[in-house]
């Protein structure tokens, strides 16, 4: 809060990333100082100013120009090396104004949230938009049982609201919610119909990227179907293409890569210095949606979530469903892998509990959906491997297999 006041820019650092990374991040953004609580950690050479949390300051900063830049906050690297992306104030102020709208958030509000302060969720949402509509902000700090706090609102991720969903007694004291809202990754329909049986609540769902904010969303007092995500927030434009860049009809059914534009767009990345983004300029985000007739989105993930088996085509995404469904599974990821023949096969990589066997959950999967569907290999693991930004690594489940 101090760097926002300040109007200079900041660049958080992932607590879980290694040093080799952390100096990376530090030196491609062309960081000058860092702060820090802790004594003793690696700076990358840079000066460090000790973080006194207790004390307070009077100084008063002018208002910084609405277009620099206020944070840069790296990409999940699930793919790839993470990226360096550049967010303005404007667009920040854009984005928790368009939220607050869509979600009736005020300051009458709590928001609870257990997020990573160093992603756009955690961060820009949860810290920065309670502030921003002057509400409460309860932070869950860290990854254990804890009782749930009271609150109005509260905001998780897909995994730790499966978690939940597995616990009737920590589901139910949220029936006392407001709304609920998943963010980051498409939320499989099995946890979403347990949370509203337990809850009588649906979740909200929100989805965007680091270069463009939460860009489509649910409303705070719509009820759509558990697989459906939302509609873009007013003035983000939104576009889907198929392979040959033509647009895909209104069906739920016609997949392509979703596009955005927008006042929450992104400046540009820290690793090209000419690659700013325009006003006008589209955005590709990597990731294939659905669009409704009603004109509701449903996002299916990257390009990778899409299997194509002979002469199909897998939405991965529901093989995934399915398998959290099956009693004593805790965490499911399924690929597209090569095959010679068939062009790509199904491949689940699964944290269960003991018991558990490849050929239950081939079956379960056979008695839900077609017989192409079903995980021709499952791999057992004790977690499933994800990044210092919480994405799976697929390099690591390429690992496994």
């Amino acid at each position: 809060m101090g760097a926002v006041h300040a109007g200079v820019p900041l660049v958080p650092l992932p607590p879980g990333g290694d040093e080799r990374e952390r100096n990376r991040i530090l030196r491609e953004s062309n960081a000058t100082l860092v702060l820090d609580c802790a004594a003793g950690r690696p700076s990358g050479g840079l000066p460090t100013v000790p973080v006194e949390l207790g004390r307070r300051s009077s100084t008063h900063h002018p208002e910084p120009d609405p277009t620099t830049d206020a944070l840069i906050l790296y990409t999940g690297g699930a793919t790839g090396r993470p990226r360096g992306v550049r967010i303005s104030r404007r667009a920040i102020a854009a984005e928790l104004d368009l939220l607050a709208e869509a979600w009736r958030w005020s300051a009458e509000d709590v928001l609870v949230q257990r997020l990573p302060l160093f992603r756009v969720y955690g961060l820009v949402v949860g810290l920065l938009g309670t502030l921003r509509v002057g509400g409460r902000l309860v932070h869950l700090d860290v990854e254990q049982d804890v009782v749930v706090p009271a609150g109005t609102m509260y905001l998780g991720l897909p995994r730790q609201w499966a978690r939940i969903s597995r616990e009737p007694a920590r589901a139910r004291p949220l029936t006392r919610a407001r709304v609920l809202i998943s963010a980051d990754d498409p939320l499989p329909a099995p946890v979403a119909e347990r949370l509203r049986a337990f809850t009588a609540r649906s979740l909200v769902q929100g989805y965007g990227t680091t270069e463009t904010l939460i860009a489509v969303t649910g409303r705070a007092d719509a009820s759509r179907e558990p697989t459906a995500t939302g509609l873009p927030l007013p003035g983000v434009e939104t576009r889907i293409l198929d392979r040959e860049d033509q647009p895909v009809p209104a069906d739920g059914e016609s997949v392509g890569e979703l596009s955005i534009r927008g006042p929450t767009l992104f400046s540009g990345y820290v690793d090209r210095a000419h690659a700013a983004v325009g006003a006008g300029d589209w955005h590709p985000t990597g990731d294939l949606a659905t669009v409704c007739p009603d004109g509701s989105y449903r996002i299916i993930g990257r390009r990778h979530d899409i299997a194509h088996v002979g002469c199909g085509r897998i939405d991965v995404a529901l093989v995934e469903d399915t398998l959290l469904g099956f009693p004593g599974v805790a965490d499911a990821v399924v690929v597209a892998a090569p095959h010679p023949v068939l062009g790509e096969y199904v491949t689940a990589y699964v944290a269960a509990a003991g018991g558990v066997t490849a050929q239950m959950l081939i079956d379960h999967v056979g008695r839900y959906l077609s017989a192409r569907q079903r995980p021709r290999y499952v791999h057992f693991l004790d977690e499933i491997p994800r990044t210092a930004h919480g994405r799976v690594s697929r390099s690591r489940l390429d690992a496994v297999r």
